[in-house]
């Protein structure tokens, strides 16, 4: 048996399940030939208005780079085609995540100038397009950080990251908001972060509960979404998100990079890798926090 599966079985006797979560209706495909396509499109997020969706893809055509960040706005008939947004790099952009006040995008980029492997930025959201990327600072590292997100009420930064310190590869961290900028992060308290991988987070509505997707090597292993609860300052271990998330039916291919729907708090965007799909495609659905 596979780590991740031996993990998502073990986990939650060891630790306790995450307080309950019920997936609403069915996972319903994100603008089909124009966001989800043949390629792989990973990690949607929504703009609060609902009129500017963004996400990545590793192999299509047409961006900067190898990993590019895509952008699409929605028009009266639907969403429009998408383009490769200007602050895409020669190198790897991934990971958007729009604010919950749309005045940002947080993103991750290995262009030149960093600390060291993949790091955390954001550019300002204006009227007219975008304007200067900059980088979060202290909360890189030499490692890899993966997936910023915003909370909902702006007060935390998450993320994950492989740096010295964690409890195993990529673990969940969170970084305190401190003036214009961030507190140095500090590892997600509890028991979520596990000797495998925890990345690709996303609070919920309620600024609390996380989803996040867990293996044991992302890079060999099943990748699936779970989700945590934390009780006095603590996180659980996570439960397995049911497998109408991850994965369809079938219960075959990864499910990672969730995101909050900031256009409709109800709903959690992901990617999935379907049966008969070409490559990683773009999910919406609905939840509940019971």
């Amino acid at each position: 048996m596979r780590v991740a599966a031996l993990l998502a079985c073990a986990l939650p006797m060891l630790f306790g399940a995450a307080a309950p979560l019920e997936i609403v209706g069915e996972a319903t495909l994100f603008a089909p030939g124009i966001a989800s396509t043949d390629y792989s499109e990973v990690r949607l997020t929504i703009s609060p208005d609902g009129r500017t969706a963004l996400w990545f893809s590793r192999n299509r055509p047409g961006g900067a780079g190898g990993y590019d960040i895509w952008m699409s706005r929605r028009t009266e008939t639907g969403w429009g085609a998408a383009e490769p947004v200007p602050f895409n790099s020669p190198g790897r952009d991934f990971d958007p995540a729009f604010s919950a006040d749309g005045r940002f995008v947080y993103f991750c980029s290995d262009r030149p100038g960093g600390m060291g492997g993949d790091d955390l930025y954001r550019v300002a959201v204006s009227a007219g397009g975008f304007g200067a990327v900059d980088s979060l600072g202290v909360v890189n590292s030499a490692g890899n950080e993966f997936a910023p997100m915003l909370s909902p009420d702006g007060s935390t930064l998450l993320f994950s990251s492989d740096r010295p310190g964690g409890a195993g590869r990529h673990d969940l961290y969170v970084a305190a908001r401190k003036d214009t900028g961030f507190a140095p992060a500090v590892p997600v308290a509890g028991g979520i972060n596990t000797s495998g991988d925890e990345f690709d987070a996303t609070f919920l509505s309620d600024g609390t509960t996380i989803v996040f997707a867990r293996a044991g090597d992302f890079r060999t292993d099943r990748v699936d979404l779970f989700h945590a609860s934390v009780r006095n300052g603590q996180y659980d271990a996570g439960a397995l998100l049911p497998r109408s998330i991850n994965s369809g039916a079938d219960g075959q291919g990864d499910s990672y990079g969730p995101m909050l729907d900031w256009s409709r708090p109800g709903s959690l965007t992901f990617s999935a890798q379907r049966p008969g799909a070409k490559g990683m495609d773009l999910y919406t659905v609905g939840y509940r926090l019971e």
